[in-house]
């Protein structure tokens, strides 16, 4: 049993469907949003698929499709549990960090696309403009990132001692 059900804390389970929602009203799949939730709120950070399927109530097939999402976008990453063939699923304590970090570093592999696209529709037309404007806001926050990662870990150093 999981150490968020062994506790029968209703509380915590109605917390996970209510904050899943959340993201799930944000545009993240509703299996995806469940399972990150219940990893945000598991005492070590980490669970098997079978952990989350007894807590979740779903199928192991539901807990595959939505940790290998929540892979793909960098808020799980998946470990073999030492010893055994079980795969644990976790979140780091510092995952949005992680996650923006991960997500900026993307950003880079939008450039050459979007410029092809603008070389292609013109810079002067609305089409070309639009993208130009896109390739143009990512690389403002792509160059912005690091100094806002490194503001946020001063604040998180000072607000947690973390």
């Amino acid at each position: 049993m999981t150490e968020v059900a062994e506790t029968g804390n209703q509380a915590v389970v109605r917390f996970i469907e209510r904050f899943s929602a959340v993201f799930t009203d944000s545009g993240m799949a509703r299996m995806p949003s469940r399972v990150f939730v219940a990893l945000l709120v598991s005492e070590k950070g980490r669970m098997t698929a079978a952990e989350l399927g007894e807590l979740l109530q779903v199928s192991p097939a539901a807990i595959s499709g939505a940790v290998r999402y929540l892979g793909q976008v960098n808020l799980v990453r998946r470990e073999r549990e030492v010893g055994s063939r079980r795969d644990v699923f976790q979140v780091s304590d510092d995952v949005w960090y992680e996650a923006v970090f991960k997500k900026d570093q993307a950003l880079e592999r939008w450039y050459a696309p979007l410029q092809d696209g603008v070389d292609a529709l013109g810079p002067d037309t609305p089409a070309g403009r639009r993208l130009d404007e896109t390739l143009a806001f990512f690389k403002f926050i792509h160059r912005e990132m690091p100094a806002m990662l490194t503001r946020w870990r001063a604040y998180r150093e000072e607000t947690f001692g973390a």
